[in-house]
């Protein structure tokens, strides 16, 4: 199980053949990269699981690879669901074991038993704005990335062309990677196609967004290699693997991510020093490191975060899947956490 789906195997993939499964999506939540934190956000689960279908199939529509079958015990599509999906139906590949000794990674172990079907162990990140809280203000300055800036401002900045990087996927602690340790950790998998995958992935959900009267500001997305052919994997588009905004309000995940840092500072603090002990020595594991574990949500944020997500995907895809207020209701209430 990761943080917040449940994965569900119905035919084991090999080394030269694709199986079948399903991602049952949680109301759990996870931020900071803790894992499942101490309490739900009512009908998150959903909430991804639809706004993942909707941009799968936009992606297919396009001309895009998927791993996606669609959604229920069925594998229907979307517009065949009677209510908001809770599983997303998936081909599957496979996954093999990234081993950790003298405090590296095995990449070379890892691709040696991937066979022509697996997992790249890789994110794909896309970004068309720097939003507030984005970790591309810490790694490089503006004029880095075509911007007249001195210093980064206190709000979003648009950026003049999408930048995509890389980062591991299966280490404990995501780290960014230069172009070189990408294509190294990508195997077989050519790192220009991945790059280029992630564009298209990136102005399909762009376009969409704006539609829909969002702004599409960065996200990311996991890719399987199949028989010589990337293609896009995990779930996309969805306010947990992308950040939205709408009428200049964050509506993604990073409205936790922020309640958090204002409310409850000595945790995230606990975080990141455990993080940076992992590092100094040597150990994967950084959570047993962490002697601060994080409080629980308030009622009324649980509250106002659900509506938002809820909303957030009525409006995305244009239907109305849940009893939820109008976007910019939901909007105005997580403004104000």
């Amino acid at each position: 199980m990761t943080s917040v789906k449940e994965f569900r195997v119905e035919r084991e993939p090999t080394a030269t053949a694709t199986g079948r499964g399903r991602f049952a999506f949680t109301d759990d939540y996870s931020v900071f990269d803790w894992g499942q934190m101490p309490d739900q956000i009512p009908e998150k689960g959903r909430s991804l699981c639809t706004m993942g279908a909707f941009n799968f199939e936009l992606l297919e529509a396009d001309g895009i690879p998927t791993h996606y079958r669609g959604v229920g015990p069925d594998a229907v599509p979307l517009d065949e669901a009677t209510e908001a999906p809770r599983e997303l139906a998936i081909d599957l590949v496979q996954v093999p074991d990234l081993p950790f000794d003298d405090g590296a990674y095995d990449y070379d172990a890892f691709h040696g038993a991937a066979g022509t079907n697996y997992l790249i162990p890789l994110e794909i990140v896309f970004r068309n704005t720097v939003p507030v809280g984005s970790s591309l203000r810490k790694r490089g300055e503006p004029s880095d990335h075509g911007l007249d800036h001195d210093s980064w401002p206190d709000e979003p900045v648009d950026l003049p062309e999408p930048v995509v990087e890389f980062s591991t996927k299966y280490e404990e602690q995501d780290r960014y990677l230069d172009r070189s340790e990408a294509e190294r950790i990508a195997g077989a998998a050519d790192i220009d196609a991945l790059d280029d995958l992630a564009r298209e992935v990136n102005r399909v959900v762009t376009d969409r967004a704006t539609e829909a009267g969002f702004a599409h500001e960065d996200g990311k997305i996991e890719c399987c290699y199949v028989d010589g052919e990337v293609r896009v994997a995990d779930v996309v588009g969805t306010f947990d693997e992308n950040r939205f905004a709408y009428q200049g309000q964050e509506v993604s995940k990073e409205v936790v991510r922020q309640y958090y840092k204002r409310t409850h500072p000595e945790w995230v603090e606990a975080v990141s020093e455990a993080k940076a002990a992992a590092d100094r020595q040597g150990v994967a594991d950084w959570r047993p490191l962490c002697d601060v574990a994080p409080n629980p949500l308030p009622e009324g944020v649980i509250t106002a975060v659900a509506d938002m997500y809820a909303a957030g995907a009525n409006a995305y895809t244009g239907d109305a899947w849940f009893d939820a207020p109008a976007i910019g209701d939901a909007v105005d209430a997580v403004r104000n956490l």
